[in-house]
């Protein structure tokens, strides 16, 4: 069997989420949509429904897999509904619904629906991506309470650059937020992760952490809380083959490394189909037989590199960790130019082996 592997740290992921509601004092919905980025939606849901507020997924596929594998908590829809016919699944299985455009206001007043639903109005106050404009918000709350198909109503944004401390724009959005709000008497929900472990000013009656529960940091820089972070996947494999190769000798795809001097190489099994970042250059870290080493040349579809000329305990069959609680998915990231949300979510073909710490 191909050694490429992602451990799941269930106990991790329930301690992240313990930090999200110690440090908020508010409820908090987990965040599990993309498969719950890239760690296993059904077994995450399952490891925190005994004390999650409720979870959040993208949209009504995401949450019908978590009722099928019998999840009964509070599923919240980010996205709505894309259709109005998805209003009679909405009931049935009792989701929870963000609206954040007219066209779904509409749609809830003209549906025949056999019980009220839980909304959540979504303001744009700045992000400009979705989201009811400020000078329509005060109307919709009103026009949803007035249907009578809508139990309880929460307002809610999204922050663009909550992940920028020192940036100014998301008090602008609180801003624009409380102005819009002004005389509707409803729960608000407006920290993501970000906002849970940077903003505490911030009030939020439910919070929604994401990249949070899974260990990474949303941060360039040193953040407390973010700190306290356990990650929850280590992606690791194993030395499938030794080189030695004297200096001058390309390594890879392209020869974008070349030795400077005698190398030993190992070849491990993790590659861009499994859904390491193939930008990862020359230099991102690796962990190999317990020690710190680093990728050497390009990342091919099915196999990398690394070096091993300091780590001579290191050898064929040698684990290797490419991220996990040594080397920080977060690092590993910023060497590939990109997020940890996108590192964890295009994690493919590898299985997910789960473990309660």
């Amino acid at each position: 069997m191909r050694p490429a592997r992602a451990l799941i740290d269930l106990e991790a992921l329930r301690h992240n989420y313990r930090i999200a509601r110690e440090v908020t004092g508010a409820k908090a919905l987990a965040v599990i949509k993309a498969d719950a980025y890239g760690h296993g939606a059904v077994r995450c849901a399952q490891a925190l429904e005994a004390e999650a507020d409720g979870f959040a997924v993208a949209c009504i596929e995401e949450a019908l897999e978590l009722r099928a594998a019998g999840i009964r908590a509070p599923v919240l829809l980010l996205e709505g509904f894309f259709e109005a016919d998805e209003l009679a699944l909405i009931v049935e299985h009792d989701f929870w619904c963000v609206v954040h455009s007219l066209w779904q206001l509409e749609a809830i007043e003209q549906a025949a629906l056999s019980k009220p639903i839980t909304v959540w109005l979504k303001l744009d106050s700045g992000m400009h991506r979705v989201g009811l404009h400020p000078k329509d918000y005060p109307a919709a709350y009103q026009r949803l309470l007035a249907s009578g198909k809508v139990a309880k109503v929460v307002l809610m944004s999204h922050f663009a650059r909550a992940d920028e401390l020192h940036e100014q724009s998301s008090a602008d959005q609180v801003a624009v937020f409380e102005a819009a709000r002004q005389g509707l008497a409803a729960e608000v929900s407006l920290r993501n992760s970000p906002a849970v472990l940077g903003w505490p000013q911030i009030h939020s009656d439910w919070v929604r952490p994401g990249i949070m529960l899974y260990g990474a940091t949303p941060f360039e820089e040193a953040n407390a809380v973010a700190e306290r972070l356990q990650p929850v996947m280590t992606l690791e494999s194993k030395v499938i083959s030794v080189r030695e190769l004297p200096a001058g000798e390309p390594v890879g795809y392209g020869a974008k490394f070349i030795t400077d001097k005698p190398m030993r190489i190992g070849v491990v099994a993790m590659g861009y189909a499994d859904g390491y970042p193939r930008q990862a250059p020359t230099g991102t870290p690796v962990l190999v037989a317990g020690k710190r080493s680093r990728i050497l040349g390009r990342v091919s579809m099915d196999m990398l590199c690394i070096d091993l000329t300091d780590v001579p305990e290191a050898g064929l069959g040698s684990t290797v960790e490419l991220w996990g609680k040594n080397i920080l998915a977060s690092d590993v990231a910023k060497w590939a130019d990109t997020i940890p949300y996108q590192i964890f979510c295009n994690l493919r073909r590898v299985p997910r082996l789960y473990s309660e710490g």
